[in-house]
């Protein structure tokens, strides 16, 4: 019969794990969160879970902990670059998508650190802390008088799209034939040279949007072979 011993992940202090010694009371009560020990064979590694974490999201800390720390990194410099207007590529992309890593990241850091976030909710600092947040939240969701509900590039796109083909031309630096052949190209018929995109695509401001990416941004034909 093997010698009776404990956890060697959880509670051995001692080299030697045929004579453990179980962690202090306090540190052990601060880290499992009333998971009470128990004697097992050896080579077993059980212990109840009463009063602790059945999802046991102490084991997944190393990966949980660098999420967090890997977009939060991620997400402050694409966010300073967008605030900058020095953002180039898929950096808007990244910091709108992956944001989404981040949240799912705190969930999991809260819920593995869960004791300790529900302390700072009993002190009268960190209440104030983040009660000035949640306000602050609150209040941007208030519209100013006088202020646009759109975005600021929605004005001049609409403006562009109610220009009739001459003009737009014009704007993009070619003829109206070329105008007319990029607007074919993207499958939209045009009957006359005095109709704009709004007239031909109608009123959705997404659509003449893309429409327009494609007139003024043509595709790159590709390069012929030498």
């Amino acid at each position: 019969m093997h010698a009776p011993r404990w956890c060697a992940t959880c509670c051995v202090r001692s080299a030697n794990p045929l004579q453990p010694r179980p962690r202090p009371e306090p540190l052990y009560r601060r880290f499992t969160q009333g998971t009470q020990w128990v004697e097992v064979g050896a080579g077993d590694c059980r212990h109840s879970t009463t009063g602790g974490n059945p999802m046991n999201l102490q084991r997944q800390r190393p990966w949980i902990t660098p999420l967090v720390i890997g977009s939060f990194l991620l997400l402050t410099v694409t966010g300073v670059l967008m605030f900058f207007h020095l953002d180039s590529g898929l950096n808007k992309t990244v910091h709108e998508w992956l944001s989404w890593v981040m949240v799912a990241g705190v969930a999991l850091h809260i819920a593995l650190n869960l004791p300790a976030f529900k302390r700072y909710l009993t002190q009268r600092t960190a209440r104030w802390v983040i009660g000035v947040f949640v306000a602050v939240l609150a209040l941007s969701f208030i519209r100013l008088p006088g202020a646009s509900s759109e975005p600021p590039f929605i004005a001049p796109a609409k403006a562009l799209a109610a220009a009739p083909l001459p003009v737009l031309a014009q704007v993009a630096g070619v003829s109206t034939e070329e105008i007319k052949h990029r607007l074919e190209t993207q499958h939209l018929t045009v009957g006359n040279e005095q109709q704009s995109v709004s007239d031909i695509v109608g009123p959705d401001v997404r659509k003449q949007i893309n429409v327009l990416k494609g007139v003024l941004e043509p595709a790159t034909p590709p390069a012929a072979d030498s």
